[in-house]
């Protein structure tokens, strides 16, 4: 059976592993292995490959900017499972406390409705203080 090469990571996907590991809280290495568990090689190759480029490698955003809108397109798309809660607990060390995320949650109820941002509340106060994140 002819052996798969290893996977030669481009400076692209470094720089995006490393966002995921300051994503989740972890080093590197563990955020790749973490990743692939859940996920898979090709997807989390893939994933990284996009954590890479100019979404979080831009200069013109911060990192709270984009913990707001990442919790804003998962809770758009109802996705209220421990991938919020992973980017509650990153919107927490970027500045943003529970008043904060309850205010993103009202505002949001404005234009998503309430089915998907009152689970989203539900997962915002289950992660308090817990410090949630996919591991």
């Amino acid at each position: 059976m002819p052996t798969v090469p290893p996977y030669e990571m481009s400076a692209r996907a470094a720089a995006g592993r490393e966002v995921y590991a300051r994503n989740l809280g972890l080093v590197p290495a563990e955020a790749e292995r973490v990743m692939t568990e859940h996920a898979g090689a090709a997807y989390t190759r893939e994933a990284f490959e996009a954590a890479g480029g100019p979404g979080w490698q831009g200069h013109h955003l911060t990192d709270r900017d984009r913990s707001i809108a990442v919790i804003t397109a998962l809770v758009a798309q109802n996705v209220t499972d421990v991938r919020l809660s992973t980017y509650l607990s990153l919107a927490r060390r970027n500045g943003l406390d529970e008043e904060a995320l309850t205010e993103l949650m009202v505002l949001l109820t404005a234009y998503l409705g309430q089915p998907f941002t009152s689970l989203a509340m539900e997962a915002v106060r289950r992660s308090a203080g817990s410090g949630a994140a996919l591991r």
